[in-house]
């Protein structure tokens, strides 16, 4: 038989299972709103038991370990969504920013607004300063002489060489916003390495002495999906529960050893990339907001920046190629209606604001009514041009528009399905791993009343003792 002392330490162990229940029950209850933490329970077995001659006398209960409520397939899943979600996310954000910046490149139809006076103003697209300038042309050749339509055209003109620079300066300075994010991100992309190094030190030593390292994994775990969102990574499971992690092929975090970080570099374009610090190896980076913001920048963006030069300096060649060889009301030729060579300095010639007399727009010398080059300027809005794809000026817009619009709404589809993805893996793992305040309050009560329980163990040995005791005085 055990004997009383032994039953004593049968309700002391009983005790003291019951109160790390509380204790983790306790945990689970002040994490119920903490996103980043997995719910835990206590595993308890039965004591070694003593051989009597009676047979095998059980001894009681003891915690054998605090378990963490974990899928790691489920969060394999989950940091793998994040990388989508991070790309396609900084994709939206970025093409969002450039809609914002050229909402009147953008603005198909002309929009109302009131200025600074109090008066009503009319923005136009770039679509309704290209006709305007062609119907400025035709109103030239209309009444060749007339110096009011001479300065309609050159006003024509100016508006929109101006929306050409506006357009070019926003893509300009989007671009340089883009390579900060991508700067900034890679900085926040090390700093996590470095806390994930260091959890994996902190819960290897834990792990070594046999202590349990739940907490730290939780906070390596939310570290690891942060990760996720700004570079795909790949991570190998350690013996000692420590995380190996992979980027692009190279691992940059062995155990507690930080081997590498990322860093940015300019392949000669201005546009940066990433690659690897120590080693300086380009890394091929297939998802996380980083790429992400990559492509949106060399992808739509720079499409959209260079097309927009292309047209500026498809419609200077053109325009000045006949303008040249005009002749304006003084009989001078030989001068360019407009000057610069893209969409960032496209310009009116100086002169002609000055003094829109210049307008070359007879084809010969001193000829009264002569209107046969502003005529063939009024006709060149509707010819295709070779150098965008045989559209016309106005047709090659329009498909810049539309492909800009198309890249937005299928980055706008693509979070929209992450979204829903992202919902439902998470839904499953709070299901599993989350803290339900029902389910803990039972165990705490179940908890309380076996610990109350445990406790009449000790009291009963103890009056048992006392009667020994007394007899034995007697």
């Amino acid at each position: 038989m055990l004997g009383l002392f032994n039953t004593l330490n049968l309700g002391a162990r009983a005790l003291q299972a019951e109160q790390i229940g509380v204790e983790v029950t306790g945990q689970n209850l002040a994490n119920a709103n903490n996103p980043a933490y997995s719910r835990q329970t206590v595993v308890l077995q039965t004591s070694t038991p003593t051989p009597t001659s009676i047979g095998m006398e059980g001894t009681g209960v003891e915690a054998a370990s605090i378990r963490q409520v974990t899928d790691q397939l489920l969060n394999s899943q989950i940091q793998s969504e994040a990388s989508v979600g991070g790309y396609w996310n900084s994709q939206q954000s970025a093409l969002q920013n450039a809609q914002t910046q050229l909402d009147e490149f953008f603005n198909l139809d002309s929009a109302s607004s009131t200025s600074s006076d109090g008066s009503t103003t009319t923005s136009q697209s770039l679509s309704d300063q290209l006709n305007s300038l062609f119907n400025a042309f035709q109103s030239v050749a209309t009444s060749p002489t007339d110096l009011t339509a001479r300065q309609s055209l050159v006003n024509a003109a100016q508006s929109l060489a101006s929306s050409f620079n506006q357009a070019s300066q926003n893509l300009s300075a989007l671009n340089n916003q883009l390579n900060t994010s991508v700067s900034t991100g890679v900085a926040s992309a090390n700093q996590l390495l470095s806390d994930i190094a260091s959890l994996n030190g902190q819960i290897a030593k834990a792990t070594a002495s046999g202590a349990t390292a739940n907490d730290l994994m939780d906070s390596r775990e939310q570290d690891l999906e942060n990760l996720s969102q700004l570079v795909n990574i790949q991570t190998t499971t350690n013996s000692d529960n420590t995380i190996s992690v992979s980027i692009g092929g190279q691992q940059l975090v062995s155990g507690s050893n930080l081997s590498d970080t990322l860093a940015t570099y300019d392949p000669g374009n201005g546009q940066l990339l990433v690659q690897t610090a120590t080693s300086a190896t380009p890394l091929a980076l297939t998802g996380g907001s980083i790429q992400g913001t990559i492509d949106a920048r060399d992808g739509t963006l720079t499409t959209l920046r260079n097309n927009l030069d292309t047209m500026a300096s498809s419609l200077i060649t053109q325009v000045n190629g006949i303008y040249s060889n005009g002749y304006d009301l003084n009989g001078n030729t030989g001068a360019n209606f407009f000057t610069g060579t893209n969409a960032g300095d496209i310009a009116v010639n100086s002169n002609l604001v000055n003094d829109p007399s210049q307008v070359q727009a007879a084809g010969t010398a001193n000829a009264t009514g002569d209107n046969s080059v502003a005529l063939q300027l009024a006709q060149l809005g509707n010819q295709s041009i070779a150098a965008l794809n045989n559209e016309t000026f106005s047709g090659a817009y329009a498909l810049d528009v539309q492909n800009f619009g198309d890249a937005l709404s299928n980055a706008n589809d693509q979070v929209s399905n992450y979204s829903s993805v992202n919902t439902m893996l998470l839904n499953q793992r709070d299901s599993e791993s989350g803290v339900s305040l029902e389910e803990e309050t039972s165990n705490l009560i179940t908890y309380q009343m076996a610990y109350e329980s445990s406790s009449k163990i000790i009291t009963t040995v103890d009056q048992m003792l006392q009667t020994l005791i007394d007899m034995k005085s007697t």
